[in-house]
C-alpha cells in the first residue's frame, strides 16, 4: 500500500488530498480564492500567489487531519508543477520539496491538464481508448486515451478557452465572477434558446477558437445600443431579460461548437469506447445534455466526474501521483516549474 498527498496551486485554488493505492482517495479539501478576485472579474495573479502562501500549510494538514494521518506515513508527494501561473505553481511547488525533503519522501511533478484527463476515473472506470474533452478557464483541448499516462492531445484551442469565455462576456453584461454557472441559470430561465446566433468559429475539425466569439458578443452589444465601449459600459443593466437573452445565446453557441467539435472527433477516432467530459466547464448540465445525445448516437456513454473533481482539485493530483509511483516514475529536488 501506498500513500500519496497531493497538492495543487495552480491558479486560484489552493488544494490537498490524500489517496491511499488499496482504498482511494480518503481525504480532499480546498480553499477558494474566489470571493478575493469578484471584484476583479477574474484572477489577478499576484493575489492568488500570496494567498496560496497563506492558506496552503492549513489547507494540507487539514487534508492530513482528515485522512487520519500524520505527514511521517506519507510516502510520496505529488505536487502540479505545470502548466498555470507562476506564481502559484512555485507556492505549492516549493511547500511539496520542503516536505519531501524533511520527511525523506519521494515527490511526483504532475501535469495539471493530466489530472484532469484521469479525474473521472477517481469514481469511475472509463474503457480504453476514449476520446477526453477538458474544459476549463484555461484551457480547452481534445485527447485520445489509450491507457494511464498513455494520451495523445488531437485538438486544442488556438486562443482562448471556453472558460474565459463565459467569464468575459458575462463580465461585458454585469454578471459576477466566475460567470460560467450563473450564465447557465440565466439561460434556463429563457429555455435554451439561440436568440442572437453568434458565430461558430471553425478553425478546423478538431480545434477550437473563443477569442472571435468574445469580440462577436461585445460589437453585437454595440450595434444593439447595449454597450459603450468609450466608458466600457454595460447600458441595459436592469433589462434581466435582456442579458438572459445574451447569456443563453452564449452557452447554445459554446455547446454547439463543442458538439461539432466531437462528432468530427468520433468520426475520425472510431475504436473510441467512450467520451469523458471533464474540467470546470463539465459541471454545465447544459452542454453535458448536449454531448450525451451525440454520445448516444455513436452507442457510447458520456462519463463526467462529480462538480468536486471537474473544478481544480488536488484528488485527481494525487490519483495521477499513485499510478506514476507505481511505474517507479519519481522526480529529485531540482524538480522546477514549467
Amino acid at each position: 500500500m501506498t500513500i500519496i498527498l497531493g497538492i495543487e496551486t495552480s491558479c486560484d485554488e489552493t488544494a490537498a488530498a490524500v489517496y491511499k493505492t488499496d482504498v482511494g482517495i480518503i481525504s480532499n479539501d480546498l480553499y477558494s480564492q474566489v470571493e478575493l478576485h469578484k471584484q476583479f472579474g477574474g484572477v489577478v495573479p499576484e493575489i492568488a500567489s500570496r494567498s496560496h502562501l497563506d492558506k496552503i500549510g492549513s489547507i494540507t494538514q487539514l487534508a492530513l487531519d482528515h485522512a487520519n494521518l500524520p505527514l511521517s506515513d506519507i510516502d510520496v508527494v505529488a505536487v502540479t508543477n505545470k502548466p498555470g501561473l507562476p506564481g502559484s505553481l512555485l507556492v505549492g511547488l516549493c511547500f511539496a520539496k520542503a516536505i519531501a525533503w524533511a520527511q525523506h519522501k519521494k515527490i511526483i511533478g504532475i501535469n495539471h491538464l493530466e489530472g484532469h484527463i484521469f479525474s473521472s476515473f477517481i469514481e469511475q472506470t472509463p474503457p480504453f481508448p476514449h476520446v477526453c474533452l477538458a474544459a476549463s478557464g484555461g484551457h480547452t483541448s481534445l485527447y485520445y486515451v489509450k491507457d494511464y499516462g498513455d494520451y495523445e492531445c488531437i485538438g486544442y484551442t488556438v486562443d482562448d478557452a471556453a472558460g474565459e469565455a463565459f467569464d468575459k462576456v458575462a463580465k461585458l453584461i454585469n454578471i459576477p465572477y466566475p460567470g460560467g454557472p450563473i450564465i447557465e441559470k440565466m439561460a434556463a430561465n429563457v429555455g435554451f434558446k439561440d436568440f442572437f446566433n453568434y458565430p461558430r468559429a471553425h478553425v478546423d475539425k478538431l480545434n477550437f477558437s473563443f477569442s472571435g466569439l468574445k469580440t462577436a458578443v461585445l460589437y453585437d452589444l454595440v450595434k444593439r445600443n447595449a454597450y459603450d465601449m468609450a466608458t466600457k459600459t454595460f447600458l441595459f443593466p436592469q433589462d434581466q431579460q435582456f442579458k438572459e437573452q445574451v447569456a443563453s445565446s452564449l452557452l447554445v453557441c459554446i455547446a454547439d461548437i463543442f458538439n461539432d467539435r466531437l462528432r468530427n472527433t468520433l468520426e475520425l477516432y472510431t475504436e473510441a469506447q467512450a467520451v469523458t467530459f471533464v474540467g470546470g466547464v463539465a459541471c454545465n448540465r447544459y452542454i453535458r445534455e448536449v454531448l450525451t445525445r451525440t454520445c448516444n448516437r455513436y452507442g457510447i456513454p458520456l462519463i463526467t466526474p462529480s462538480g468536486r473533481y471537474c473544478t481544480d482539485n488536488a484528488a485527481m493530483i494525487a490519483f495521477v501521483g499513485h499510478y506514476k509511483a507505481s511505474h517507479g516514475l519519481f522526480d529529485d529536488y531540482t524538480l522546477d516549474i514549467l
